[in-house]
């Protein structure tokens, strides 16, 4: 609660949206009532006082001992008016009705036509209470629209001391500096009459105000202050790694309730006071998440009837250029979701173009889930593989001017991405295998994690052709398999018959040269003669299963026969160094 105040006499209204701040006790009852969001004004005495107001149908009629003289029509209300109370305290009506005088109309039932007035014929009925002296009443709901109306009107204090003017700027100051719920009602106000607002400062005033309240209670607000509320969120799955770091996060919840022209007013005015950069990107984050959710029903779907295929467009790119720069101040996840918008609504190019390198430069710190982003049709793939395809080319495309060892990284991020979407039965073959080759080779460590999702997709997809199933394969490479991957090829029977034989062929050769190396006198064994025998293996289908599980089972004594020899020798060294010492 706080006490009714007014601004001195020689008060001038301030439009330059500089915040007021001196103010001196209420007196002479210009201005009562109470309330942190609500004051009553009149003026100290009025040259004549309606003795009623009455509105029939859309016409509103003031009572008076005097005739009517003036009609004023506000969109289709029309106000049955007197000249003297009006155009004593608004330099625009004294203007139009001196100059409709001037060129003859009658002195008796003037008609003036208003189609412009900032917030229409209810905002003028509170103007027409005011020029004859009653009551209004001012909230943080009607003051920007009522301040606008007097700006409009030309009710400075020129006319009247103490005018509608330098009235509404005085409450509309108090609230702005004084209260935060009350600053994002003024907001919500300002929607209808957005370029009023706009030019009079009040939109920008307003997100200066909250920017600054922000930004100096970085920790939630006591408890004692019920005009303001702590909210515990974070927004794009943001991890915290301080439990006392969500309370930074207080005024997310509000601010997610701005439409989109004032939120970015808002984000802006937070750079400029020094919001921290990860604050600023999850809480872009949130109103993104809030305001735009519905987009994942489909495209047809997704836009509620109050927007347009174009406000989701614009939205989406204002919401990119105000993004902070900074390096971790948005996640990549976040950031994939924003380009998978983009694509939907068709996006400036430029602009997507810009969101595919920003996240190319951070997949190296990225995790298989952070790039999940999940389609809105029923009959494509769960997730947007293709998404993932253009970032990884570009990614490509940067460093492979300069090769980096953070391409490794980015190698394993591919590979365990490919594993989460193995296993979706609706992923195209063709898709899948794009992405596989995105990475070039040299990007690999080792093709365990490749082979692991080729195994899991050829499992989900038990209806590929033999040669779907080589094409898929193509990438694979015996050398660059660890001995676990191999053994699990040998007795993996979806795989290709073709690649299964030629992993098995060139474990044979491996271990023979092992066991030759060691002194073996080992010998060609029957699995080798089946292979001399079927010299045309490579062009087409081995004779039977029954010869690959033959190769398989000599492959594994091979095995044994060369763990016996490796241990044989390791005694005779040891023996040896023994008659030496």
């Amino acid at each position: 609660m706080f006490k009714p105040f007014v601004f001195p006499r020689n008060h001038k209204p301030d439009t330059s949206g500089r915040r007021i701040v001196d103010r001196q006790p209420f007196v002479q009852g210009i201005v009562s009532g109470g309330g942190s969001s609500q004051c009553v004004i009149c003026l100290v005495s009025s040259s004549m006082v309606a003795e009623t107001l009455d509105k029939r149908n859309q016409n509103w009629f003031v009572r008076t001992k005097v005739a009517n003289d003036l009609i004023i029509q506000v969109g289709d209300t029309n106000f049955h008016l007197h000249k003297l109370p009006m155009v004593m305290r608004s330099g625009y009506l004294n203007r139009l009705v001196f100059q409709l005088t001037s060129i003859g109309e009658r002195e008796t039932g003037l008609k003036i036509r208003i189609d412009n007035l900032p917030g229409g014929s209810k905002i003028f009925e509170l103007v027409v209470k005011f020029c004859y002296g009653w009551k209004v009443d001012l909230t943080a709901s009607n003051v920007a629209p009522l301040y606008c109306a007097a700006h409009f009107l030309e009710m400075c204090d020129d006319f009247e001391e103490g005018n509608l003017m330098s009235k509404t700027e005085a409450f509309l100051s108090f609230l702005i500096f004084s209260s935060w719920k009350d600053t994002f009602r003024i907001l919500k106000s300002c929607e209808s009459i957005s370029s009023w607002a706009k030019d009079f400062k009040i939109t920008k005033r307003s997100s200066e105000a909250i920017a600054w309240k922000a930004c100096t209670n970085l920790k939630a607000p006591s408890h004692e202050d019920d005009d303001m509320q702590c909210f515990s969120f974070l927004s794009n799955n943001v991890d915290s790694k301080v439990e006392g770091a969500v309370l930074d996060n207080w005024w997310f919840e509000d601010v997610s309730t701005l439409r989109v022209d004032h939120f970015i007013e808002v984000v802006q005015s937070l750079k400029c006071k020094g919001m921290r950069a990860d604050l600023v990107g999850s809480c872009i984050a949130h109103w993104t998440v809030k305001w735009l959710s519905r987009i994942t029903s489909g495209l047809e779907s997704m836009i509620p009837k109050h927007m347009t295929h174009q406000y989701v467009r614009v939205t989406i790119e204002c919401l990119i250029k105000v993004l902070p720069v900074e390096e971790k101040s948005v996640t990549c996840n976040f950031i994939l979701h924003l380009l998978k918008i983009g694509f939907v609504t068709k996006v400036n190019s430029d602009l997507l173009s810009l969101l595919e390198r920003r996240i190319a430069f951070m997949l190296d710190q990225c995790r298989p889930l952070d790039l999940l982003v999940r389609n809105y049709g029923d009959k494509d793939s769960v997730y947007d593989v293709n998404l993932v395809i253009r970032v990884v080319v570009a990614y490509v495309s940067i460093v492979s001017k300069s090769t980096t060892p953070k391409m490794f990284a980015v190698g394993r991020l591919v590979d365990g991405y490919l594993t989460l979407v193995a296993k979706d039965e609706n992923l195209k073959m063709n898709t899948f295998q794009s992405l596989v080759e995105a990475m070039p080779k040299e990007a690999r460590f080792c093709d365990d994690d490749l082979y692991r999702a080729i195994d899991m997709y050829l499992k989900a997809h038990p209806s590929l052709t033999e040669e779907e199933r080589m094409t898929l394969c193509g990438s694979l490479e015996y050398h660059r398999l660890s001995q676990e991957a191999r053994d699990h090829v040998a007795k993996n029977d979806r795989l290709p018959v073709k690649i299964t034989t030629r992993f098995i062929l060139l474990e044979q050769v491996n271990m023979t040269r092992s066991m030759t190396a060691i002194g073996s006198n080992y010998r060609r064994t029957k699995t080798e003669a089946i292979v001399r025998v079927n010299k045309g293996l490579d062009k087409g289908r081995m004779n039977s299963q029954k010869e690959l599980n033959l190769m398989t089972k000599e492959v594994q004594t091979i095995r044994v026969q060369l763990h016996d020899l490796h241990m044989c020798k390791l005694k005779l060294q040891n023996q040896l160094k023994g008659c030496i010492i």
